[in-house]
């Protein structure tokens, strides 16, 4: 019997398709049930405050940049959304006087637009958000050289850039359609049952992809002050192939980004080896090292409430 068709988008795969027994047991879970999740190579963290959230994910650009050696550069691939650690980060490299010659950082992604990726001066470029929030505030002496600083606003050369230094931490946000970086459910072709196969969706590199229109609803709702109209319906993201070149995917669930049904989907999934390209942060329960950090006051409930 096929899949059901989404309930938000029917041209398309979303976790609106999934069993709906799975979506009950997410739903039933406790905040303290979230935290038990954890099992070898998937650890949930627990943070009682948004300072220590943030410190806690700008402390893990600063772990891995304090690792880089001339003979051993080392790089973290980092989000926007959040972005509250950004600042963080910059505050941190200049307290500590953290020498960042051979550091590298890779963005995640790049909106796109009329065939090729944005400017920075595009008012929602990712690049633009990551040199005022954190590079452009690090001391001069203390910045990595500019051709350290890798975004994928050229596919092949961001590609080649992996073969530079070693990916320490890739950190991400979850969005409401369930994906990390831009790694969006795919288009449900006419005809198709069940959705691709993990082993196809594993292998797609960086690339230009087209967005699931939750995604573009929920950038305009936390960037754009809910124009629609403003956010590009395609984007460049960093693939599933670069991935699982990062040493540790690190999640970070702030309860701005996806609401309280997703952050418990995905760590359930996850958890219990539930894979579903519907739900594309569910494939990384094949990743060896995935951190799911969550402030405690933002995980919510799925409880019904009347607004």
């Amino acid at each position: 019997m096929p899949r059901p068709l989404s309930r938000v988008a029917p041209d398309w795969w979303d976790y609106t398709t999934l069993d709906p027994a799975l979506i009950r047991d997410a739903a039933a879970l406790s905040v303290e049930d979230v935290a038990r999740l954890s099992r070898p190579g998937f650890t949930v963290v627990m943070h009682d405050t948004l300072e220590d959230f943030s410190l806690a994910e700008a402390l893990e650009y600063v772990g891995a940049w304090r690792q880089a050696t001339a003979d051993d550069p080392v790089g973290i691939c980092g989000p926007i959304g959040p972005t509250e650690q950004l600042p963080l980060v910059a505050r941190l490299v200049n307290a500590l006087d953290i020498d960042l010659r051979h550091a590298h950082f890779w963005g995640m992604d790049e909106w796109f637009e009329n065939g090729r990726a944005v400017p920075v001066s595009h008012p929602l470029s990712f690049e633009r958000a990551d040199r005022e929030l954190c590079f452009d505030r690090i001391r001069p002496e203390l910045r990595m050289p500019e051709a350290n600083l890798h975004f994928p606003t050229d596919i092949a050369a961001y590609r080649a850039s992996w073969d530079q230094a070693r990916c320490a931490v890739m950190q991400g946000g979850q969005g409401d359609i369930k994906h990390w970086a831009f790694n969006d459910p795919p288009r449900r072709h006419p005809g198709e049952a069940e959705p691709p196969q993990a082993s196809a969706y594993r292998a797609l590199a960086t690339r230009v992809v087209e967005l699931h229109p939750i995604t573009l609803a929920q950038n305009a709702r936390t960037s754009g002050g809910g124009n629609i109209t403003m956010v590009p319906q395609q984007a460049i993201t960093v693939g599933p192939a670069e991935t699982w070149r990062a040493e540790k995917v690190s999640i970070w669930h702030a309860g701005m980004h996806d609401n309280p049904l997703g952050q418990r989907l995905t760590a359930l999934m996850i958890s219990k080896r539930i894979v579903d390209t519907a739900v594309p942060m569910s494939l990384l329960a094949d990743h060896p090292c995935v951190q799911f950090n969550y402030y405690r006051g933002g995980i919510g409930t799925c409880a019904v409430e009347m607004h």
